[in-house]
């Protein structure tokens, strides 16, 4: 069994003992109940990571000694970014949680027509405060070191005028796509994947998002949902050029 891991805000304090910031020990102590001696993980989501023992655990902190650096990494050359349209607050977070642990190394929420949900500045904000709560939650369940960067959520048209001018691949997800994703040549470094709402791209969204260099392409000859398609097609994209082959 993996010892427990606990995400830890940056810089990492390579001293002799560390003391788990109080989240964490909150977790550490009164839902899984560890005691002293047992091994834990701490990491910072830049990628590094500390091996160590409790020391003294109880309710007003928890003491790590016997600090390791550890060296393992499970990041992957192939940086992929999720571009996602809004949807519903459950599958949203749904989406986060699971991109995260397949590898996404970004996630940019986009507002499209179709979207489900319409978020203001201020909610936006306080929404995307959530879903890096959730990244972080996966990393520690999954054992990725560096979080994903999560944005705020932007309209379509403006994230696509920034698209502009980036030369590495880009794909969008749809039905009728004209292509199979394993039939494309492989990334270089990055590669973007554009997932529409439940009711699919606007006729002009799609325009767009072609004008922009993005390939339609398809998944098999079913539909899928929106948070199915994400998943999907993350997990193509880690078969073919990813860490899964």
């Amino acid at each position: 069994m993996s010892a427990p891991r606990f995400y830890c805000t940056p810089p990492l304090h390579f001293g002799t003992t560390f003391e788990l910031p109080p989240k964490a020990a909150h977790h550490a102590h009164r839902v899984l109940r560890l005691r002293v001696n047992d091994p834990v993980q701490v990491f910072d989501g830049e990628g590094n990571v500390l091996d160590a023992k409790i020391s003294e655990i109880n309710d007003r902190c928890v003491l790590l000694h016997e600090l390791q650096t550890c060296m393992a990494g499970v990041e992957h050359p192939l940086r992929i970014t999720l571009a996602q349209a809004m949807c519903s607050s459950e599958k949203m977070d749904w989406v986060v949680q699971k991109a995260t642990e397949l590898g996404a190394a970004e996630i940019q929420p986009v507002q499209t027509q179709r979207s489900v949900a319409k978020l203001s500045n201020e909610r936006a904000e306080k929404r995307t405060a959530h879903w890096r709560s959730i990244a972080i939650a996966a990393c520690e369940q999954c054992g990725r070191n560096v979080l994903p960067q999560i944005y705020t959520p932007l309209e379509l048209s403006s994230w696509l005028a920034q698209m502009r001018g980036n030369a590495h691949a880009k794909f969008i997800l749809q039905p009728e796509g004209s292509t199979a994703l394993h039939k494309q040549p492989q990334p270089q470094g990055s590669v973007t994947l554009l997932i529409g709402p439940e009711g699919g791209f606007s006729e002009d969204e799609t325009k767009m998002a072609h004008l922009t260099g993005f390939t339609p392409i398809r998944l098999g000859k079913r539909v899928l949902r929106t948070e199915t398609a994400a998943m999907a097609g993350i997990a193509a994209l880690q078969i073919l050029w990813g860490d899964f082959n």
